[in-house]
């Protein structure tokens, strides 16, 4: 594949940069800010969460409540 160059702002400059990983180009990282969101983007993302919260916990308990009847 070739390479192309082109001319930024140098808001759009630092902005791209501000969200470069370590182990990526500035070329990757473009390619995965405007190419959609993939599953390892989720599970970068994951890794963030504090996912120690329950679903009744973060809901009150109304995920196990019983539905009502429809008599």
């Amino acid at each position: 594949m070739g390479t192309k160059q082109m001319r930024v702002s140098e808001d759009l400059y630092a902005r791209v940069k501000s969200e470069n990983r370590e182990d990526e180009t500035l070329s990757e990282t473009l390619d995965r800010l405007v190419g959609g969101y993939s599953l390892i983007d989720l599970a970068d993302d994951a890794e963030e969460l504090d996912l120690d919260v329950s679903i009744e916990e973060a809901t009150d308990g109304t995920v196990g409540a019983t539905p009502p009847s429809h008599e």
